[in-house]
């Protein structure tokens, strides 16, 4: 990651806790600094004139973009031919959301219909003085920054923004707003439960490591994993190289494990080498059964094949504190970050 990207660089903080809306730009900045697009050609202040455009920055692995997600997806839906013009900011996070290629697939994947804007160099993020994951900015038909907002929540406030600036702009909107269906990662966290905060696994930024062995950070260290592990504690066993930014297995088997207070645990990770890596997941040391996530059996068995945030704990029971474990069967698993809702 570029340094100059490393000090600015957030993710948005929950709902309760976001940052009033007290920065940006006065008006629409150029995208002239971004580094491609995404299902549209070019656009402009100039070509969105008489638009209303909402600018969402976001990078694929967020889970906190991707629980806006359904919101945006449905007021472009919505409003698309009222008048909206939907800017996705991809800016990416890890190394690999630099891939243009990985970020096209996801978009596929998702089903992101409007244009995304390639951010690599974070020009398009610095021009709007921005810091967090998600973020919405709202510019009304000449251009003029009328709103934003930072995190998760008041959907209902963006969209009245939306309506009223669209009215403004001469369309006829109706007072009703949009309802959403999330499923998996898009699904609101369970804050009233949630104990624990984004791990990233990374040396760079990462808290609450206690694996016992000699860490030669860049090289592989051979790690263990306590007896027992409080809250919020998490460790490697197995032959492991450890960076700024992850984690690598570099043994034929490894395991990472966790102890949280959460409803979800997600994972960050993507395979090294050639074709996807088995990979268990345990709960309390058993199979998840019913509270496995979306992207695992109830045996908690499951593949490591595409770059991204995978949701492998939904538990129905969120009493107490939970033992998340996850064993890889090759080498060559990267983890980045562990979140939670």
């Amino acid at each position: 990651m570029q340094e100059a990207t490393m000090s600015t660089r957030a993710s948005a903080p929950p709902p309760e806790q976001a940052p009033p809306p007290d920065q940006g730009p006065a008006r629409l900045p150029s995208f002239e600094r971004g580094t491609g697009w995404l299902g549209s050609g070019p656009l402009s202040p100039a070509t969105l004139q008489g638009r209303v455009v909402l600018v969402d920055f976001w990078t694929f692995t967020c889970v906190n973009w991707l629980r806006t997600f359904p919101y945006l997806r449905a007021w472009e839906e919505k409003y698309r031919d009222a008048g909206l013009t939907v800017v996705g900011v991809h800016t990416p996070e890890f190394d690999f959301e630099h891939d243009p290629g990985n970020v096209a697939a996801e978009c596929r994947r998702l089903g992101v219909e409007y244009p995304v804007l390639l951010d690599a160099r974070y020009g398009v993020w610095e021009e709007f003085a921005n810091h967090y994951w998600p973020a919405v900015y709202v510019a009304d038909a000449t251009g003029r920054i009328r709103y934003h907002r930072f995190g998760e929540g008041e959907y209902a406030a963006t969209e009245m923004v939306i309506q009223r600036l669209l009215t403004d702009a001469g369309g006829e909107i109706g007072a009703d707003l949009v309802e959403v269906a999330p499923q998996g990662l898009e699904v609101a966290a369970d804050w009233r439960t949630l104990r624990s905060p984004e791990t990233y696994l990374g040396f760079d930024r990462s808290t609450g490591f206690v694996s016992e062995g000699v860490a030669s950070f860049g090289r592989t260290g051979r790690f263990e994993i306590p007896d027992r592990l409080p809250l919020n504690a998490w460790g490697l066993d197995g032959d492991w190289t450890v960076s700024a930014e992850w984690v690598r297995l570099d043994g034929r088997a490894g395991r990472l494990a966790m102890r949280f207070g959460a409803r979800d645990v997600n994972l960050v990770m993507r395979a090294g080498g050639d074709g996807p890596i088995p990979f268990r997941v345990l709960l309390d040391g058993r199979a998840p059964g019913e509270d496995a996530g979306t992207d695992l059996g109830p045996d908690g068995r499951g593949e490591l094949a595409r770059p991204g945030t995978y949701q492998l704990i939904r538990r129905a029971d969120t009493r107490g504190d939970g033992l998340f474990e996850i064993e890889f069967s090759a080498p060559s698993a990267y983890g980045y970050c562990v979140t939670f809702g």
